[in-house]
């Protein structure tokens, strides 16, 4: 029986992964998620929320993210690897862990479809954007 453990190796944690995540421009939504991906060069999906203070107080804010966190641990075996999801909630009322469960899979399916195939992965800390070294032109 696969483990629904949601460890911190499945957590996106510092703002650098976020922004490469926003960087990539590839998301997916419905009714009640925004869904962005990006490659994350591991064997695993990770997590990352973002819940604005437009969605409402403290305490509104933190049952959305407990309920992604949720969602997230038990449909991890059936998400996409190698991807970062930040999930971004839709006003509304609150959804029921059903539906949003049912509405990660679909757009992290879709958002990861967006992202195409990677010749080389990422590695986890970014990079992919040095350059080699210039060749000096022929005389």
């Amino acid at each position: 029986m696969p483990s629904f453990a949601y460890p911190q190796t499945y957590h996106m944690k510092t703002p650098a992964e976020f922004e490469r995540c926003y960087a990539r421009k590839r998301s997916a939504s419905d009714g009640l998620l925004v869904v962005y991906a990006g490659e994350n060069g591991l064997p695993h999906p990770r997590l990352g929320c973002s819940v604005s203070k437009k969605v409402g107080n403290a305490v509104v804010r933190n049952r959305y993210k407990r309920l992604f966190r949720e969602a997230f641990r038990l449909s991890q075996h059936d998400l996409p690897t190698g991807v970062d999801l930040i999930l971004i909630p839709r006003p509304g009322p609150y959804p029921d862990l059903a539906a949003l469960r049912d509405s990660l899979l679909k757009l992290a399916a879709r958002a990861a479809r967006k992202l195409g195939p990677r010749s080389t992965p990422l590695p986890p800390d970014g990079g992919g954007g040095e350059a080699g070294p210039a060749e000096a032109p022929q005389t």
